[in-house]
């Protein structure tokens, strides 16, 4: 079972899903105050700005970090931003970035849709195939 873990503002619910985090550290580098993991709990949303969390979420890279509304009807699902068309990005001694919408197709027949941005690994040192899970930067 994957984990999430959900921290509210009141107004914004914050979820984030370690299983899937790259340690990119954009969450970190965009609001240090609210995001700080050398506290527990690592993300302090009580006192942060809608707007400013809003930004700083759409920019985490592996989509580990997603918001809902907490006046949205269904909140249990996400906001996922949608993409009219998916592009690929190569990073710099990192990973390759499909932002969009796409299925992903495993060796073993299972297939899962992501819908934001993912992170799919390059050097072959992942425990997450064929993900990223940040072990490059060891």
């Amino acid at each position: 079972m994957d984990i999430r873990k959900e921290y509210t503002n009141g107004e914004l619910t914050v979820v984030w899903k370690p299983g899937i985090c790259i340690h990119s550290g954009e969450c970190v580098k965009g609001m240090p105050g609210v995001f700080d993991p050398k506290r527990k709990p690592w993300i302090i949303a009580e006192d942060a700005e809608t707007k400013k969390l809003k930004e700083t979420i759409d920019k985490c890279p592996s989509g580990a970090l997603t918001y809902f509304m907490n006046t949205d009807v269904n909140p249990s699902e996400e906001k996922q931003i949608a993409m009219s068309e998916t592009k690929v990005e190569v990073l710099d001694n990192g990973p390759l970035m499909v932002k969009g919408t796409i299925e992903v197709t495993h060796t073993d027949g299972r297939t899962e849709t992501r819908t934001r941005n993912t992170a799919f690994c390059r050097c072959g040192k992942t425990g997450k195939t064929p993900f990223c899970d940040g072990s490059h930067k060891s």
